[in-house]
């Protein structure tokens, strides 16, 4: 019996570690926006689904020096959704995470939680999007995180502009975006 106490307190101990140490490293991201709004409209979720490639985004230690990103998302038999982000290092090498999503909120299927390992979930929230979901903007409730998403790999400077446009008028800061580079 005290051999199990003693493994119980131990691995309380151990995640109170790691949360502690995930709290230290998501507090030095700086806030792009101190007021994240609620999402603006509902998303159709077999709209949503497919691939999508970044834009910009607010660097992350996870996603560092990453270009050539994309996530794409599908629809699980048992209604999650599965989640494949991959990303090109800048020595070629391809990094992949996968995920698993849930909808939180089913009245509009705009905030969901993403997680990508064990039993941690984090924040995702389709916070505008084009009526034709040719682009997203994704962010959370802290003001830390910001994806600029797009359809197409190379939608040009135009659009690039205008999805910024679109985070700027939203409250975030978008001289803290990092472009990224598409192959």
């Amino acid at each position: 019996m005290k051999r199990k106490r003693a493994l119980i307190v131990a691995a309380l101990a151990g995640s109170a570690l790691l949360l502690g140490g995930c709290a230290t490293v998501f507090s030095r991201h700086p806030v792009g926006n101190a007021a994240v709004p609620q999402p603006a409209k509902a998303v159709e979720l077999q709209r949503y689904l497919g691939k999508w490639y970044e834009l910009a985004r607010y660097e992350q230690g996870f996603q560092k020096d990453c270009d050539g990103v994309t996530a794409e998302y599908a629809l699980r038999d048992d209604g999650k959704i599965s989640v494949l982000n991959r990303c090109r290092k800048p020595d070629g090498k391809i990094d992949d995470a996968k995920g698993t999503a849930k909808i939180v909120d089913t009245a509009t299927n705009a905030k969901l939680k993403v997680s990508f390992f064990g039993p941690f979930y984090g924040d995702y929230w389709v916070l505008d999007h084009a009526d034709d979901y040719s682009w997203s903007i994704v962010g959370e409730p802290s003001g830390r995180y910001l994806w600029l998403l797009s359809r197409d790999a190379a939608p040009g400077k135009d659009r690039l502009d205008a999805v910024i446009a679109r985070a700027r008028a939203l409250g975030y800061d978008t001289s803290m975006l990092r472009i990224t580079r598409q192959p």
